[in-house]
């Protein structure tokens, strides 16, 4: 465990909410909370990298199951993912591909060295295992990687739970252990974390964080929610899982990314985020505002000359307006969706950034309030 790695600045005088510093590498330095917007390929789908970098985006997600697939493991021959994507000044986390993995169903068998899957891509047979994927991770020049670990469906039955979590706990050991054996000699070592799992049974998730957390992990993710148990019971699951997370440690919620769902979360102490919301909901004709989502399919903004968010200081609301960018959709021209997504990412990153101001100040619940009233 990298006690450099995170340190909290500030929490919020009325809930767990908490400000936080991450030394991802020697370039960049993030405060939290943090959302990071997804690059599953190595790419989020819409935009340029300058156009992150004008965003204000540090650190991005690439997903280790559709990289290993392609291209596969020459990218550590031409200098790692982030030089192979220009990304070299800024950071990259890389999720295992277990639940990419485990979403295959009928074409996963489980081994006792690991997992066994079929590429979606062309059918050829591949073996997972928690050294492997480290291992990937590291080849590819990751700042943050996750474990491989067993993502169960939110309707599995507590035989499946059980199973997930003896083979997530299993491959959790096996994984720090071979991380920590070989970080700092063959590579530049990335921090890693460890993720809890257990679904929506309070006793699993107990379980799962006492075992994740005895181990030496740079950081501790949520992992398992969000994959349709429906919301309160994932908001029951944080607000039981709250007082047990280790303070010291980053605490990094899976693939989770509605306006609610921050404000739920970081009431609960979550420092970082990810999810396809944003620019996946843009490709659709969806803008997240200051005002709430807006449907640009809707014949309402047929004629709008107002800018898609007034309050918003994006190129795009700065130029346009909700009757171009509604024709744009309408038309399949492409730089609709380029637009939506760009604003979107500009969206979240602004208000993150004043969901940090508002624990700064200890006025988390104001900021809560306001925001929940808009977006729920």
């Amino acid at each position: 465990m990298n006690n450099n790695f995170f340190s909290v600045l500030h929490t919020d005088t009325s809930s767990r909410a908490r400000l936080g510093r991450l030394v991802v590498n020697p370039n960049v330095t993030l405060e939290t909370p943090v959302f990071m917007p997804v690059g599953t390929g190595g790419s989020v789908k819409g935009l340029w990298q300058e156009d992150l970098e004008e965003i204000g985006y540090d650190l991005i997600l690439a997903n280790t199951y559709h990289i290993f697939l392609r291209p596969g493991e020459k990218i550590a021959e031409m200098g790692g993912l982030k030089k192979f994507m220009s990304w070299d000044k800024h950071a990259l986390l890389t999720d295992s591909g277990g639940y990419q993995v485990f979403s295959l169903a009928d074409r996963v068998k489980f081994l006792p060295e690991g997992v066994e899957f079929a590429s979606h891509l062309d059918g050829t047979k591949h073996i997972f295992t928690p050294r492997s994927v480290v291992d990937f991770q590291l080849k590819i020049g990751s700042d943050i990687m996750m474990v491989l670990d067993d993502c169960p469906a939110a309707d599995s039955s507590d035989q499946r739970l059980r199973e997930s979590l003896e083979r997530t706990h299993n491959w959790a050991e096996q994984a720090v252990s071979y991380y920590r054996s070989i970080s700092g000699e063959r590579y530049d070592s990335g921090k890693l974390f460890g993720i809890i799992q257990g679904g929506t049974d309070s006793s699993f998730r107990r379980e799962s964080t006492e075992r994740i957390q005895s181990l030496p992990f740079d950081g501790i993710a949520v992992g398992g929610l969000s994959v349709g148990e429906g919301r309160e019971s994932m908001y029951e699951t944080l607000r039981m899982l709250a007082p047990l997370l280790d303070a010291d440690r980053p605490r990094y919620l899976m693939g989770v990314g509605t306006i609610p769902d921050f404000l739920e979360a970081v009431r609960c102490g979550i420092d970082m985020f990810d999810c396809v919301l944003p620019t996946r909901n843009a490709r659709n004709g969806q803008l997240l505002t200051s005002s709430g989502k807006i449907n640009l399919r809707n014949a309402q903004y047929t004629a709008s000359d107002e800018p898609p968010d007034p309050f918003c200081s994006c190129r795009v609301c700065r130029r346009y307006s909700l009757g171009y960018l509604r024709h744009l959709f309408l038309s399949r021209e492409m730089l609709g969706g380029q637009m939506a997504t760009y604003h979107n990412l500009f969206f979240y990153h602004a208000f993150m950034r004043a969901l940090r101001h508002s624990i700064y100040e200890n006025k988390f619940d104001e900021f809560y309030i306001k925001w929940i009233k808009i977006h729920f």
